[in-house]
C-alpha cells in the first residue's frame, strides 16, 4: 500500500516525513523502521494489514494511569520501529531485517481488528508492543472505525513522530 507522508526528492529517492528521523530512501531501499520502501519513486508501507500481534491485554498494561480502570484493551501491532534500542523486549517482531520475505503477519483489515475487539468485550483498541507510528496507516483506518463504534484508541509510542503526523 502507497504510505501517506512522503514526498520525492532527487534521482528516484523518497524522503518519508512520518517520523522525526525523515529518512532518505533511495530506490528499493528502506527506512530506518525497516518497514516502508522505495518502490519505483513510491514510499510503500509494507505492514498494512499484516499484524505479527492481536491479543486481549487488561488496561492496566498500559502506561496510562486511571484509564477505564477494569477494561480490556484489544492490542494490536505490525513489525518495524523507527528506534533500534539493544534492550527492546519485542526486538525480534520490532526491527525487521533488509529482506522483504522477513516482513511477517497475518493479513487483516482495520473492520476485522474492531469487530474482534468487540467480539472480545474490550473498551479499547490499543496500537502497541513495536511502534505505531511505523504502521500509521492501518493505525489511522482501523481508529477511525473503532471511533465510530464506540471504541477508544491508545497509541503506546515513543513519541518521535514528525509534527506532521
Amino acid at each position: 500500500m502507497e504510505a501517506l507522508l512522503y514526498h520525492g526528492v532527487d534521482n528516484g529517492s523518497v524522503k518519508c516525513d512520518l517520523c522525526s528521523h525523515r529518512c532518505v530512501i533511495k530506490p528499493d531501499r528502506r527506512g530506518i523502521c525497516g518497514v516502508r520502501e522505495n518502490t519505483g519513486g513510491v514510499l510503500n508501507s509494507l505492514v498494512f494489514g499484516r499484524l505479527v500481534a492481536g491479543n486481549i491485554d487488561p488496561i492496566e498494561k498500559k502506561p496510562l494511569f486511571h484509564f477505564l480502570p477494569g477494561s480490556l484493551s484489544y492490542s494490536i501491532a505490525t513489525m518495524g520501529c523507527n528506534f533500534k534500542c539493544r534492550f527492546c523486549q519485542n526486538a525480534d517482531i520490532a526491527q525487521p531485517e533488509e529482506h522483504p520475505e522477513w516482513i511477517q503477519g497475518h493479513r487483516v483489515e482495520p473492520g476485522s481488528v474492531v469487530d474482534a475487539a468487540i467480539r472480545g468485550k474490550c473498551q479499547s483498541i490499543s496500537y502497541t508492543y513495536t511502534e505505531p507510528t511505523v504502521f500509521f496507516e492501518f493505525a489511522r483506518d482501523t481508529s477511525v472505525l473503532a471511533h465510530g463504534k464506540g471504541l477508544k484508541n491508545i497509541f503506546v509510542t515513543n513519541g518521535y513522530m514528525s509534527p506532521e503526523a
